[in-house]
């Protein structure tokens, strides 16, 4: 992945004042996924030009794959490592952070100053349509130009990929258009090679600051930046308390209901209600993580016994860190950490009024998932066991379609496959199971997360 700025500001070598790179060194930089280069392949007074080559380590990334359906050649075979996108925004930031907040030690009044720049790169990921990079750099003042590549030069019948050589001319500051690169990069490509969490917002929101609130594109820009629709909301929220302060009145009744908690909290908050209504007092927390829902429960007297078991201890170390149980060694009554696998019968897990499995079976692989459901429902056998999922028809309806929405997922089910699989549970193990929808739903989709409540008499 390469990017070059070039600019004919004179003189042209205050480019190494903005960037903090000197024009004679060569900068390498250490990457989780590979390794960055910064270098100058010309340097003088009429016309410098400042390079950003991302080298990507395939194999590594063939080791751990960013998503795809498990037995694919997706894993070994794809674009990630040529064609930029979420990489070279990452690697970008690296190399270039201090010049992304519009600071320079030795030429402070020249950060602040437009000068013309001509950004270059010759392979980008653009999925969206052809005008997609116009409709995204247009509108902030550059002449865009983005050519097709073919998918092989010496067979044209084969048609295009979608990916342009895009090159963009302007005037501006040089952070705003590492800002503007490091946004819409990943805008372009419809996806990113790391995990999406509420970390993201906050990032769209900082990069974006003077640029994305008045962008025409908006709203495609921060639902293919952040593709989950609860974090979406959050971003829009920011952007009409924004319109409206400016005075805006079109979103007035959008604004007179606050905003939806994110989907990870409204699922643990219905987890946790369900649980209180269900008069349980001892509670199970299988595959507990670092302890989220265990926080929720500890604040209800009702609950005099809360177990969470994992089988990663550095998460049950968090847990516990976060539980304050070393703090407060009264909790240690009520809540108890266990390192385990579900994967075994595990004795210290009978004897519950419930248990709750959120979001865990779909980090299984498919074929250990009898064993978990004896484990559970027919030696565990709490009176009550509640667990959610994703509903992977949901996945339709995000910005950029996927078939798994977690990297670490190795399934993940529809509501009919789902329904299947409890109650042939439900059956076999002496239980009643009902079905009940999380989060938002879709008319032909159905709920983004679905749950099942068994119940044994």
């Amino acid at each position: 992945m390469l990017l070059t700025i070039t600019t004919t500001h004179q003189p042209a070598t205050d480019l190494g004042f903005l960037l903090m790179k000197h024009p004679e060194r060569v900068l390498e930089r250490t990457l989780p996924f590979g390794r960055s280069l910064v270098f100058y392949p010309e340097a003088a007074p009429e016309r410098t030009t400042a390079a950003l080559l991302v080298e990507v380590d395939p194999v590594a990334l063939s080791r751990a794959p960013a998503g795809g359906e498990a037995g694919t050649l997706e894993p070994y075979v794809n674009d990630r490592p040529y064609a930029s996108g979420s990489f070279l925004a990452v690697a970008l930031r690296d190399a270039f952070g201090t010049a992304m907040t519009g600071q320079s030690r030795d030429r402070p009044e020249l950060a602040g100053q437009a000068i013309p720049l001509t950004l270059s790169l010759p392979c980008v990921a653009a999925r969206g349509g052809p005008d997609l990079p116009a409709r995204l750099f247009g509108p902030l003042g550059y002449e865009v130009e983005a050519t097709p590549l073919a998918l092989d030069p010496d067979f044209p019948e084969w048609g295009e990929r979608p990916y342009v050589a895009l090159t963009l001319r302007g005037t501006a500051r040089l952070n705003d258009a590492l800002r503007h690169l490091y946004v819409l990069l990943p805008v372009l490509d419809g996806k990113k090679h790391y995990y999406i969490g509420a970390e993201e917002v906050d990032k769209l929101l900082r990069h974006g600051q003077g640029w994305l609130e008045a962008h025409p594109e908006r709203d495609l820009i921060t639902a293919r930046y952040l593709r989950f629709r609860g974090l979406v909301t959050q971003a829009r929220a920011h952007f009409v308390i924004a319109d409206e302060a400016e005075g805006g009145v079109a979103e007035q009744q959008e604004m007179a209901a606050p905003p939806r908690p994110r989907l990870h909290d409204e699922r643990l908050d219905a987890v946790a209600e369900v649980l209180q209504a269900s008069g349980a007092a001892q509670v199970l927390d299988l595959g507990c993580g670092e302890g989220k829902l265990l926080r929720r429960l500890l604040q209800v007297g009702q609950f005099r016994e809360l177990v969470g078991v994992d089988i990663s201890a550095r998460s049950l170390e968090i847990a516990a860190d976060k539980l304050k149980l070393t703090e407060r060694p009264e909790l240690r009554e009520r809540v108890r950490l266990l390192h385990g696998s579900l994967a075994y019968p595990d004795s210290r897990l009978k004897g519950f009024d419930a248990a709750a499995l959120v979001e865990v079976m779909e980090h299984l692989e498919p074929h250990r998932l009898d064993t978990l459901t004896r484990n559970v429902l027919g030696f565990a056998r709490p009176r009550t066991l509640v667990v959610t999922t994703p509903n992977r028809e949901y996945n339709a309806t995000f910005e950029t379609p996927q078939a798994l929405r977690h990297p670490d997922h190795r399934f993940e089910w529809t509501r009919a496959e789902f329904q299947a699989w409890a109650q042939a549970a439900a059956e076999a193990y002496g239980y009643a199971v009902a079905f009940h929808p999380l989060g938002d739903v879709h008319p032909d989709y159905g709920p983004i997360t679905q749950m099942a409540l068994f119940n044994r008499d």
